[in-house]
């Protein structure tokens, strides 16, 4: 079995402004750290308008269409852009994660990596926030558990900002668990343990600025790889998100490459044990470019190693 990426050059076309983090050179670095590896590289397809309506209304998404400028750049909110290439994109990026589902549920491959942009766990029901337009790891959760028919499927999100857009998105979903860890406090203020979800489907672990690795470490032994076998999903979902790294400019957590090596490699033999190996991965946040490379990197190394 192999790794797919998925990913399409209409990402690189979503422009922010000068000096905004989620810039196109962050792609442009993931990619160029990854050329050399042994994956299936597939084409990210544009994201049926059906797939988008399991998570957000109609309305929402030709609110976006309608707010695309012909030229320049808009402003929706405080920081989230539109550039005529934006929507496309952002397309690109929900296909991708319901192509990987695809791929991996039927076989096509053993796991898979979306590296796309923009990316999309702060993006709620009818409200674009926080860099994303829409919520790629909920709509990859929704598309196998509504399509593929699958019983449970569980999200695992990294990022050090909270997946707010996932745990809006999956808040009444009792087919789906969701397992946050994120630095508290930091934008945008959500990710307390008391939010837990209609059904208990939501775990929310709070993690101390300053931080190291080790208190990571720690937390996903003692509280999230118990929760993942009590549940038993039958696909793992991974919103990626780099930017615990210490050398990230936005956040104050100080993980190194290798806790991201670790997690990934741990996942995955949880992965190999709950459901298959099955896993289903999609860029989110990090924003030195340099960090972002090498923790990404490890990342897909250990999937490909898991997929062998």
């Amino acid at each position: 079995m192999t790794t797919a990426l998925l990913t399409h050059a209409d990402c690189l076309t979503h422009i922010t402004p000068e000096g905004h983090p989620e810039r196109v050179a962050r792609l442009e670095h993931v990619l160029h750290a990854l050329e050399d590896l042994d994956l299936k590289r597939v084409t990210a397809p544009m994201a049926a308008e059906d797939d988008l309506l399991r998570i957000h209304p109609a309305g929402y998404i030709e609110q976006l269409r309608a707010d695309l400028p012909d030229q320049g750049i808009v402003q929706i909110d405080s920081d989230t852009h539109l550039s005529p290439g934006s929507l496309d994109a952002a397309f690109r990026a929900a296909g991708a994660a319901v192509r990987a589902v695809d791929l991996v549920l039927t076989g096509g491959a053993q796991n898979a990596f979306c590296a796309t942009r923009p990316p999309g766990h702060h993006a709620e029901t009818d409200v674009s926030m926080g860099f994303c337009l829409f919520g790629n790891a909920a709509l990859a959760a929704k598309h196998a558990l509504d399509h593929h028919g699958l019983s449970r499927v569980a999200v695992v999100d990294f990022d050090v900002h909270h997946g707010n857009g996932t745990q809006d998105l999956l808040w009444d979903e009792k087919r789906a668990l969701l397992i946050t860890s994120q630095q508290m406090p930091l934008w945008p203020g959500t990710g307390r343990r008391s939010e837990d979800g209609a059904f208990d489907n939501v775990l929310n672990l709070p993690l101390d600025p300053g931080s190291t690795g080790l208190a990571m470490r720690q937390t996903y032994v003692d509280e999230v790889f118990p929760r993942l076998r009590a549940f038993k999903p039958e696909l793992l979902i991974i919103s990626a998100g780099f930017d615990a790294h210490a050398d990230d400019p936005l956040a104050q957590l100080n993980w190194q490459t290798e806790d991201f090596r670790w997690l990934t490699g741990e996942l995955c033999t949880l992965a190999q044990e709950l459901c298959d190996g099955r896993i289903v991965s999609t860029l989110e946040g990090g924003y030195d470019l340099n960090a972002l490379a090498r923790a990404t990197r490890a990342h897909v190394e250990e999937l490909i190693k898991a997929a062998t």
